[in-house]
């Protein structure tokens, strides 16, 4: 889903209702931070050389179940998630796709939480409104992706949804 919609959430949610391990997207954002300027030449290429080593040592480990955030906007990103597919799938692994959304009021709403500032995620209105005009947040192309709005629903009832749909409680 987009900024803002509650993606690290309830990643935080399913963690604790099912022992997973979590790759925070800004994990990889942090890392390429250390070594190059936001989006300048390099930056993006290490973030997703960073997720998709992180995705295939967990595999190649047999972490059970790993829980990722991600902005997907399509067409741009359709190569970076064929590449999670791939680390994950190579070694037996099953990828279970997420599409959270809510409005742009509520998101707009969230933006200044006290999370994203310490994280370092956009902030703003001004900042969410851009980013989001450039981007065309969507679900991934796969069947099996659940779409669930974040909006009227707390954390644990979309992590029992997303445990119920995926049958992650029977890993």
């Amino acid at each position: 889903g987009a900024p803002a919609v509650g993606k690290l959430s309830v990643a935080r949610a399913l963690v604790e209702a099912t022992s997973a391990k979590l790759l925070d997207n800004h994990a990889a954002i942090d890392i390429a931070k250390t070594i190059f300027d936001f989006g300048g030449p390099g930056f993006w290429e290490l973030v997703q050389t960073t997720r998709v080593s992180v995705l295939e040592a967990a595999a190649k480990q047999k972490i059970p179940l790993m829980i990722m955030t991600y902005c997907y906007s399509s067409p741009e990103d359709l190569i970076d998630f064929e590449q999670f597919c791939e680390a994950v799938e190579r070694r037996k692994g099953e990828v279970c796709p997420v599409f959270l959304t809510c409005s742009e009021e509520e998101a707009l709403r969230r933006v200044g939480n006290e999370d994203r500032k310490t994280r370092g995620k956009i902030t703003t209105e001004n900042g969410l409104k851009k980013f989001n005009s450039s981007h065309r947040f969507g679900p991934v192309p796969r069947e099996s992706c659940i779409q669930i709005d974040s909006e009227n629903s707390t954390v644990n009832s979309m992590s029992d949804q997303i445990i119920t749909h995926f049958s992650l409680n029977e890993s």
